[in-house]
């Protein structure tokens, strides 16, 4: 998300639901991939429908004891698995037809609240950010990267216009001491010059980080190639971003995927080959302003959809050369 400034709800909202469901049409029955279990939210609507079938996927192992509840009410037509989504074509699905796959790219207010996971200022837990399945946690990517790697992850990831100032005063102060959450947030607050009333001073920070953390941009992209590769004709792969940088990636991928690229306007209609998806609306759809007075951290939810036109398994993209300069920022933390 893009702030992290989390109010004391009694419970995790799923984003968009009505809209996705009126997307995916469960009521016809068929598999659905939940790549972003989370809470189960969209899970449990998609299982309402008797004829369907949910395959849902999280990183974070903390949420099989949510998945542990519903397989229990629903063992024959429900599985999950402690995969990140960029795994999901790895998973044998041979026999299965699959309608629809769902990413949310958001998280539960049960993480964010996590003090273990470390996800928001506003829970003084440790630096850490990771959500499952990772090779090394905020604290070390603050206390070892040299301060020219950090700026490019605040600037790139978090869209922080003072990166390079706070990535210079990190690189001072953790010559002192260790940096811990509490004095990132001391840090990024006295460095700042401009201050944006809307949004806590360290939130891009503290986004940046946990996209670097849990590599969010190869993760995303290789995770919408699998999703596009699983879907059977006339399967919808659905994205929900609540970021800029998400919702650009998916939005260009949608674009190649469903966009004549280089077609000459002289060339016959007759003659342009055929694209395997289709955006059945151009236009993002954004919550209904009920939803914004029940679900504040719905402020920020943008929804995408595709539609695959065939059965073909191979995807033609340029989306990785698109998206290079980010991705080799990521692998700034091969270095730790």
């Amino acid at each position: 998300m893009s702030a992290i400034i989390v109010p004391d709800l009694p419970r995790h909202y799923p984003v968009l639901l009505k809209e996705i469901i009126s997307i995916i049409s469960p009521q016809y029955g068929g598999t659905f991939i939940d790549c972003t279990f989370g809470q189960g939210g969209y899970s449990q609507e998609i299982l309402k429908y008797q004829d369907t079938k949910v395959i849902a996927l999280d990183r974070d192992k903390d949420s099989k004891k949510k998945a542990d509840i519903i397989s229990e009410k629903f063992s024959n037509r429900f599985l999950f698995k402690n995969k990140k989504f960029s795994e999901l074509d790895k998973i044998k699905l041979k026999n299965e037809s699959i309608r629809g796959v769902i990413f949310d790219l958001g998280y539960s207010y049960t993480q964010i609240k996590d003090p273990k996971k470390g996800l928001s200022f506003n829970f003084m837990g440790d630096l850490n950010m990771c959500l499952g399945i990772n090779n090394f946690s905020a604290k070390e990517a603050v206390n070892n990267l040299e301060t020219k790697d950090l700026e490019k992850i605040f600037k790139f990831f978090g869209e922080e216009k003072e990166a390079k100032r706070i990535a210079k005063k990190i690189g001072k102060e953790r010559q002192k001491k260790e940096i811990n959450t509490q004095k990132l947030v001391e840090i990024i607050e006295k460095t700042k010059r401009k201050r944006d009333r809307k949004i806590n001073s360290a939130t891009k920070v503290f986004q940046a980080l946990r996209i670097f953390v849990n590599k969010e941009i190869s993760e995303l992209i290789n995770g919408l190639i699998a999703g596009t590769k699983v879907l059977k004709k006339d399967g919808i792969l659905v994205v929900v971003t609540f970021h800029s940088l998400e919702d650009k990636i998916v939005k260009y991928f949608f674009k190649t995927l469903s966009e004549h690229k280089s077609i000459s306007r002289y060339l016959p209609k007759l003659d342009q080959p055929e694209t395997s998806f289709k955006l059945a609306q151009k236009k993002v759809i954004l919550p209904s302003r009920k939803e914004l007075n029940e679900n504040l951290s719905s402020r920020s939810a943008k929804l995408r959809y595709i539609i695959k036109k065939d059965n073909s398994y191979q995807i033609k993209t340029d989306i990785f050369e698109k998206f290079d300069h980010l991705i080799q920022i990521e692998n700034l933390g091969d270095k730790l």
